[in-house]
């Protein structure tokens, strides 16, 4: 069974050179469902494997727009639709220099199974473009969200694919490609999650992804009979994910130490309390600043480029990019006495260093399970759309909650059922895979 994988990652690798992120989402999923492949043997019959990884379809288009200056410029723009199996095609738009369809490939890989551990039906997709928002004044961002729109709307819907925000890509830029959405096809429909709450947005969206983060770690806490109160957290990263964690986390009677950015990070031992959170929000969203000022302004320690994994901390979450914490800062957080580490990125950890994690008895969370609580709200968005009401955010926090639980639950007992007590990975992995798999195989060849 391990060589039957092993060959055909290789083939995938040499059908999609170069795209080296891809190729890790996929190994470290193939690299868990042995347990499983074994005891549904129909599934290597109908080759589930070889469908799962090949996108339903990859859409990449030109962006042309105009800058303030009158001067024609040309972006590219993408839409990978992974699989609609279990609901419309599900997963976030992202404006940013790295943007290439092997990041794309990797993302939507990850949202196919983050989408099916929500129990919402929704498929997995993802999107964006190699344009940089970065110094773009409001009149260029609005031009290329509209000629980026003029080409998406051919292939999106409410009920084929409704895209979401990402990095990048925030409450601004979704109002200006839902607004020429609706010029376009003359008609008002839930094609856009994270819209503004005046025209069909939900309460919570906004905090959800960092919220639904520290309510998934607070679970895997419970099974050591252990929670926040008390605890240290190091969390990188200084934008939504990060800031509403920070939030909830300081609720729950946790104490963060560290945020970060792409020139370095903070350390601050007397934790970030709400006066000092309301700064951050300040600094990020309106003024646009660099994490440094926040050392400036309150004293503390910073370190100049360098992530915050040497913090001693009881908890870590990396909240930024994929790849971020290697085996260098898990041996450090190792040494430092960290008891759980949960993702609140895509893919932050290294497989080297997630090994280490649990080799060493860490509780560590994937994001496909952690982080899914943005994607769960936006789940609950559509949901709202669809009957024409808007929920509290009492209650939208509670189904969130309620979610983020049960995401927990059926990791930890697929985990058990197949022989990896207390490995999330080998859970998360199972259960969102025997559920699109098991819904492809009742479909027939999709």
């Amino acid at each position: 069974m391990i060589m039957l994988t092993k060959d055909l990652m290789e083939k995938i690798v040499a059908k999609n050179p170069g795209e080296k992120e891809f190729h890790q989402a996929v190994n470290e999923v193939f690299e868990t469902l042995e347990p499983v492949l074994k005891q549904h043997p129909e599934y290597l019959k109908a080759k589930i494997l070889e469908r799962m990884v090949e996108p339903d379809r990859q859409i990449m288009f030109r962006v042309t727009w105009m800058d303030d200056k009158g001067e024609v410029q040309v972006n590219r723009g993408y839409r990978v639709q992974f699989n609609s199996a279990i609901g419309p095609y599900k997963g976030g738009i992202r404006f940013h220099p790295s943007v290439n369809l092997g990041i794309l490939k990797f993302l939507g890989f990850e949202q196919v199974f983050k989408n099916a551990l929500t129990g919402l039906p929704m498929g997995g997709a993802k999107g964006g473009a190699d344009f940089d928002p970065k110094g773009k004044s409001e009149a260029e961002m609005m031009r290329f969200c509209q000629s980026f729109m003029d080409e998406l709307y051919r292939h999106i819907g409410p009920d084929t694919d409704v895209p979401a925000g990402d990095i990048g890509v925030g409450g601004r830029e979704i109002g200006y490609m839902f607004g020429q959405y609706k010029k376009v096809v003359n008609r008002f429909e839930s094609v856009l999650t994270g819209k503004g709450i005046n025209w069909g947005g939900s309460l919570v969206r906004t905090e959800a992804t960092g919220y639904g983060c520290t309510y998934f770690c607070e679970e895997m806490l419970k099974t050591r009979k252990t929670d926040f109160n008390g605890r240290t957290v190091a969390i990188s990263g200084s934008g939504n994910v990060a800031q509403y964690a920070v939030q909830k986390i300081t609720q729950l009677g946790g104490k963060v130490v560290t945020l970060s950015d792409s020139d370095g990070s903070i350390y601050d031992p007397a934790g970030i309390d709400v006066e000092k959170w309301r700064y951050v929000m300040e600094l990020k969203n309106v003024k646009r600043g660099r994490i440094s000022e926040y050392a400036t302004r309150y004293g503390c320690e910073y370190w100049p480029n360098q992530r915050p994994w040497k913090a001693k901390c009881d908890i870590a979450m990396p909240c930024a990019t994929q790849n971020e914490l290697d085996m260098r800062d898990a041996k450090m957080l190792l040494d430092n006495g960290v008891i759980a580490v949960c993702e609140g990125a895509n893919m932050p950890s290294t497989p080297e260093a997630v090994e280490l994690f649990i080799a060493n008895g860490v509780l560590f969370a994937p994001g496909k399970a952690a982080n899914a609580g943005g994607v769960a709200t936006s789940g609950l968005e559509m949901c709202q759309n669809h009957i024409g009401i808007s929920w509290s955010a009492e209650e939208v926090d509670r189904q969130l909650h309620q979610i983020m639980v049960n995401i927990h639950k059926n990791a930890a007992d697929s985990a058990r059922k197949y022989g990896s007590p207390g490995n999330y990975v080998v859970g998360a992995n199972i259960t969102a895979f025997v559920k699109v798999a098991s819904s492809m195989m009742d479909q027939g060849l999709i």
